[in-house]
C-alpha cells in the first residue's frame, strides 16, 4: 500500500510511452499517457458453479456486507484448471481453510458416523 493510501484502494497510476511515426519524409514524436486498464468482469462464486476458469484473480477476504465462508472459497477456488492460473488479490484470514466450517456439519456428521456404526453391528 501507499502510504496515506486507505488499504481498500488501488491506486491507478497513469503510463506513458514515446515513440515515433514516420510517414515518408515527416517524422513526429508521439508521448502516449493513459490509464493501464483491461477489460474484464466479475462474477460471484455463485456465478462460477459449473464452470472451468483457466486464469482468475480471486478475492477470498471478507467482503464489507455479509460474511465469507469455507464453502465460498472452495467453490471458487475449485473452478479453476490448476493453482497456475489462480492470482490472490489481497491478504485473507487463513483461519477460513483451517477451521470446520459449520457446527451444524460437524454435528451432521457425528449423528451420520453414529447411523453407519450402527447399520454395520445389525447386519
Amino acid at each position: 500500500t501507499l502510504e496515506g493510501l486507505n488499504p481498500n484502494v488501488i491506486p491507478l497510476i497513469p503510463k506513458e510511452s514515446k515513440f515515433q511515426i514516420t510517414d515518408g519524409q515527416e517524422t513526429k514524436s508521439v508521448l502516449r499517457r493513459q490509464l493501464p486498464l483491461m477489460p474484464a468482469y466479475a462474477f460471484t462464486d455463485y456465478r462460477t458453479q459449473g464452470q472451468t476458469i483457466a486464469n482468475a484473480i480471486v478475492d477470498i477476504a471478507s467482503p464489507p456486507i455479509g460474511h465469507i465462508t469455507p464453502f465460498n472459497i472452495y467453490v471458487t477456488l475449485s473452478r479453476m484448471r490448476g493453482r497456475e492460473g489462480i492470482r490472490l488479490l489481497r491478504d485473507f484470514d487463513e483461519r477460513y481453510l483451517t477451521s470446520h466450517p459449520s457446527e451444524f456439519l460437524r454435528n451432521e456428521d457425528g449423528r451420520l458416523a453414529k447411523l453407519n456404526q450402527e447399520t454395520l453391528t445389525e447386519w
